[in-house]
């Protein structure tokens, strides 16, 4: 079976229940990043946690990457380079941080009253981890194809710009 690339969310009626299924998700395999969400009884919205495989190795990797063009200057090159690399490596992460930001307000709505939900970014070979995971915890399962998500929040987002901004 070829990897499908999915959001999958687990949603728990009650807030408490998410903490041990989000520790367990981190171990998924193909996991990208997961996030939790949880909702009050009076219905404010907050991210409880969050977790991206990976994360920093774009900085650090470009970081020394500038470093290494940098030798071509001499020491100072070096600091440079890999101050400039780095730069562009943060810039890069913090793009992708601020679009799963607005993937997060697309689903909000999902989230129940009182309840949680984890949403997981997953490269799955199997839906069976995710699902026995979901099961374990006492979670509701959906699936969402990535790229179907990702233009349903670009469309979100062209939405929130208002009219005659494409």
């Amino acid at each position: 079976m070829s990897e499908q690339h999915n959001v999958v969310l687990l949603t728990f009626p009650d807030a408490t229940d998410w903490r041990a299924a989000y520790d367990e998700a981190q171990h998924l395999p193909g996991l990208r990043q997961v996030a939790a969400l949880e909702r009050s009884a009076d219905g404010l919205l907050e991210v409880r946690d969050g977790y991206v495989r990976g994360a920093g190795v774009a900085t650090v990797g470009s970081g020394v990457l500038g470093g290494l063009v940098g030798l071509l200057g001499g020491p100072i090159g070096v600091l440079l380079g890999f101050a400039a690399g780095a730069a562009l490596g943060n810039a890069a992460e913090e793009h992708q941080a601020t679009e799963g930001g607005a993937g997060l307000i697309v689903l909000s709505p999902r989230v129940p009253d009182g309840g949680a939900m984890l949403v997981v970014d997953v490269r799955e070979a199997s839906p069976g981890p995710a699902d026995e995971l979901a099961a374990k915890h006492g979670a509701a399962v959906e699936r969402i194809d990535a790229h179907a998500f990702e233009e349903q929040v670009r469309a979100a987002e062209r939405k929130a710009e208002g009219p005659g901004r494409d």
